[in-house]
């Protein structure tokens, strides 16, 4: 098999492509970045600036899966122009992959997609799975909706589509668990807010495990890629402070104080959202991090 991989350099994409080594599989990946691009056996790089509509279509050859990955980060300030970046990035990418594919042969059976949970609502009630109809009414429901609608869109060439609903993700190599553990290590780490609201998280490793268990079993649809046991912030600081021997001693940080600091993006550490593993679970998929303590001893 011959996957195409979009956003193959970042960190969940890293981890993929060990994964289908080790399996075997065969990878084209899709980068902006000239000096990114390699050309090995079984790992091969095509250029592509979906912000211009340039892509190399050579991508495609011999390709039954893609995985997408790709989009700007959301940990990064709000302003009017980053969040158009933001939503171009995902929706200008899918759209140009559907409309290179509408022009050519090709053999692409399946669409795999990050998605995120930020689709959920901010609530310390509800406990969200993949029917749930709430909407997020803030700016992350809205990137959501339109990544999702984007990608369903190659439906209308008979490509299955699979939308992985991401949580926080645990990982030493970037991301946010870095962030949360450093001020930790230093002494200075805090709960935010009234450290109540829900992370649904999950370790890298399984979440890599995850895609490429979606691929190998042809699962189609939404699933939400978070471990079966959501934390509140407040259990997870503790968690990584007792895992380095460390204590929180600094008093709770109020939302204001985050909000004078982010701005709109203050809402990554305050919104809530307890979200459901469990029809990835019941496909027969099994966690390798399934509680947080676990989790955390992994990497820190």
């Amino acid at each position: 098999m011959k996957v195409l991989i979009t956003g193959a350099t970042g960190l969940i994409g890293q981890e993929i492509v060990g994964l289908c080594h080790q399996s075997e599989i065969d990878i084209n990946y899709l980068t902006t970045s000239k000096d990114k691009l390699i050309s090995e056996k079984n790992y091969k790089g095509f250029y592509w600036n979906p912000s211009s509509g340039e892509i190399d279509v050579n991508c495609f050859e011999d390709v039954e899966v893609i995985i997408n990955l790709v989009g700007a980060t959301v940990a990064k300030r709000w302003t009017k122009k980053y969040k158009q970046e933001i939503i171009d990035s995902r929706v200008d990418s899918a759209s140009l992959i559907i409309d290179s594919l509408k022009n050519i042969k090709h053999s692409v059976r399946h669409i795999v997609s990050a998605s995120a949970i930020g689709i959920y609502p901010d609530s310390f009630q509800n406990y969200y799975r993949e029917n749930s109809q709430e909407r997020d009414t803030g700016f992350l429901g809205e990137v959501v909706t339109k990544w999702e609608a984007a990608v369903n869109e190659f439906e209308t060439l008979d490509i299955e589509v699979s939308l992985l609903r991401i949580g926080l993700v645990l990982s030493n190599k970037g991301g946010a668990f870095p962030k949360i553990k450093i001020p930790i290590e230093k002494g200075v780490g805090a709960v935010f807010g009234n450290g109540k609201q829900w992370q649904s998280w999950i370790h890298l490793n399984d979440l890599a495990r995850l895609f490429m268990y979606v691929v190998k079993e042809e699962l189609t649809g939404i699933y939400n890629a978070v471990a079966p046991n959501p934390v509140s912030n407040e259990r997870l600081t503790n968690v990584v402070a007792n895992q380095m021997d460390k204590k929180i001693i600094l008093p709770n940080i109020p939302r204001f104080m985050m909000k004078l600091i982010l701005g709109e993006m203050h809402v990554l550490l305050y919104s809530s959202q307890r979200v459901s593993s469990d029809k990835i679970l019941e496909t027969g998929f099994q966690f390798h991090y399934d509680n947080i303590t676990q989790a955390v001893g992994d990497l820190v």
